[in-house]
């Protein structure tokens, strides 16, 4: 791993933080940082998978006042860092990495809050002086310890645990341990699936399970229909050759272009199905203004 990519990915990770409190540009999201670890690695695809796998860990994941969370964009980046730079398998390097990470800096993100409070109180002492620079210079440092909490953890794994990393990459394919290899690949498949149940514990689904189903069967229509339309391109794809052999002045060309199912596809019908659910909504606030909350679930108006 070059110097240049693990400062680039050191700063990153400096500002991903500050962007999630201030900005919230999106800039801080798992997926994101996957995406500029993959950038900064030369792999973007790698980067995507495993910021994208990381997301849908979280999907339900939040934090209510000043509770911490595991931090899996930090997690994404260095999973996607080391999975580049040592040719680590994706799923083995979230298992193994990312969500370690994630986990473990959960203690240097109570750090960063508890030392921040030095400057809260400064900010206080210079709103009694109406000192409006002192106030605004230490609103600004108090970025520092939040910054730090990620950029320190991620420089320090980067710039001295690629021997470690290594190490276990090594372990990891000897024939004795290849069960542990399959276990931590199979355990990397599942986080996604869990995170969605997470996700679903919290959302209101009792009331909109009729979009739940309909959203599971579009999802299998049109999987099934990508597939036979794939299958289909690849056998003609695979006559055409034979086709030209058996007839020299045949000069037939096909390409089997066909992807799977589109993510886009399904993301419109999604963006479809939220915009029916928000005006069915407001039609309903305006008609009766008071209405049965069920037990434990996120009303629209809280979001």
């Amino acid at each position: 791993m070059q110097w240049w990519q693990i400062l680039l990915l050191t700063l990153y990770s400096f500002y991903q933080i500050c962007d999630e409190l201030t900005i919230v540009s999106s800039a801080g999201s798992p997926v994101f940082a996957g995406f500029v670890a993959g950038l900064v690695m030369g792999d973007v695809k790698t980067g995507l998978l495993i910021g994208g796998s990381l997301q849908l860990v979280v999907l339900g994941v939040g934090t209510f006042g000043g509770a911490s969370r595991i931090d899996a964009t930090s997690g994404a980046v260095l999973a996607t860092a080391f999975s580049v730079a040592q040719n680590i398998d994706p799923e083995i390097a979230i298992s193994t990495i990312a969500v370690p990470v994630a986990g473990l800096l959960v203690y240097t993100d109570i750090l960063g809050r508890f030392t921040t409070t030095f400057f809260a109180h400064r900010v206080d002492a210079a709103i009694e002086r109406f000192d409006y620079k002192g106030i605004e210079r230490n609103y600004l440092l108090g970025a520092l310890p939040w910054g730090l909490s990620r950029a320190l953890p991620v420089f320090l794994a980067l710039a001295f645990g690629g021997s470690l990393v290594e190490t276990l990459v090594a372990a990891l394919e000897e024939p004795n341990f290849a069960w542990i290899a399959a276990g931590l690949t199979l355990a990397a498949r599942m986080l996604p699936g869990l995170g969605f149940a997470i996700l679903l514990h919290y959302l209101p689904v009792k009331r909109n399970l009729h979009y739940l189903a309909a959203g599971f069967g579009l999802t299998a229509m049109l999987t099934v229909l990508y597939g036979n339309i794939s299958a289909l391109g690849g056998a003609v794809a695979s006559i055409v050759p034979a086709v030209n052999e058996l007839i020299p002045e045949a000069t037939l060309s096909f390409t089997n272009n066909f992807k799977g199912l589109s993510m886009i596809g399904i993301s419109i019908i999604g963006i479809l199905l939220a915009v029916l659910h928000y005006q069915n909504a407001r039609r309903t606030v305006v008609a009766a203004p008071v209405s049965n909350v069920e037990s434990g679930e996120i009303e629209d108006d809280e979001f």
